[in-house]
């Protein structure tokens, strides 16, 4: 007898027409490479640029303010607590997957730098030994003329 209770579910939410089109235009911006993402978390604000479409998204979260701006118009509007909420998600998602990016590209450039670097010591390490060898083979052919 398993009784679903209607609070353990979570609730699907449902946005308005408008919110739906700004979560839209955010998600879109976020897609773009050429989108900069900014962030202040200690003032509580996020801001998405990109000035190949001359848009600019700013998420204050500490009022669940976001604002708007292209070259024409700058629109802000306070939106539900849990809009924002979602919306920062998604931005912390993608600023947190972009790092992972860069971090793996920095991770693998010093990884191959270290490879080189490690072939270069041995090869200097061979020609060194290399080089002890025919100054000793010298060396004992010089006593032996003598």
């Amino acid at each position: 007898m398993f009784f679903t209770f209607k609070f353990f579910r979570k609730k699907q939410r449902v946005y308005t027409k408008i919110e739906s089109h700004i979560y839209g235009i955010i998600i879109e911006l976020l897609k773009v490479a050429s989108t900069d993402i900014n962030v202040d978390e200690l003032g509580g604000k996020y801001y998405l640029s990109n000035e190949e479409q001359h848009f600019k998204v700013t998420i204050l979260s500490n009022d669940y303010v976001i604002r708007l701006t292209n070259t024409h118009d700058s629109v802000a509007e306070k939106y539900d607590k849990l809009f924002v909420e979602d919306v920062l998600r998604a931005v912390k998602e993608e600023k947190h997957r972009r790092m992972e990016v860069v971090y793996d590209s920095i991770t693998n450039s010093i990884e191959k730098m270290a490879e080189r670097l490690h072939n270069r010591l041995i090869e200097s390490n061979e020609q060194e030994s290399k080089a002890v060898r025919r100054l000793e083979t010298k060396h004992i052919k010089g006593k032996r003329a003598n």
